[in-house]
């Protein structure tokens, strides 16, 4: 089984869903109402199955509006900072995430992927 299908998989399971309506492009908190106890849960879970050490604030966005608001530490352009504290998200998806951030939490099924596959 490869990584978004465990990925996937797993969130089911937290989350009582169909496996069949998750998806790489599924946010985990808009699309699967995800509360802060299932992220837990879930990085519990995505710790033993995949052997690593997942930290929460990096891997669920914790700290992205923190960063947001502190232009001033920002010495370059957003995207190239973001990249540097997100480093396993593409330019392309800090792109996308900070044109999405006034819609709600951005988070989504693909970049817990992402994340997993920079760890191992």
């Amino acid at each position: 089984m490869n990584v978004i299908s465990k990925v996937i998989e797993s969130l089911a399971d937290i989350l009582d869903f169909d496996p069949n309506n998750i998806g790489p492009e599924t946010y985990l908190i808009r699309d699967l109402e995800a509360e802060s106890i299932d992220l837990l849960e879930l990085a519990v879970v995505l710790n033993t199955e995949f052997k690593i050490e997942v930290d929460d604030d990096e891997i669920f966005l914790k700290t992205l509006r923190i960063y947001l608001d502190k232009p001033k530490e920002c010495p370059k352009d957003m995207g190239e900072y973001m990249m540097e504290k997100y480093p396993y998200l593409t330019r392309e998806r800090i792109k996308e995430i900070l044109e999405d951030l006034p819609h709600g939490p951005v988070i989504k099924v693909k970049d817990l992927v992402s994340y997993i596959n920079w760890k191992n």
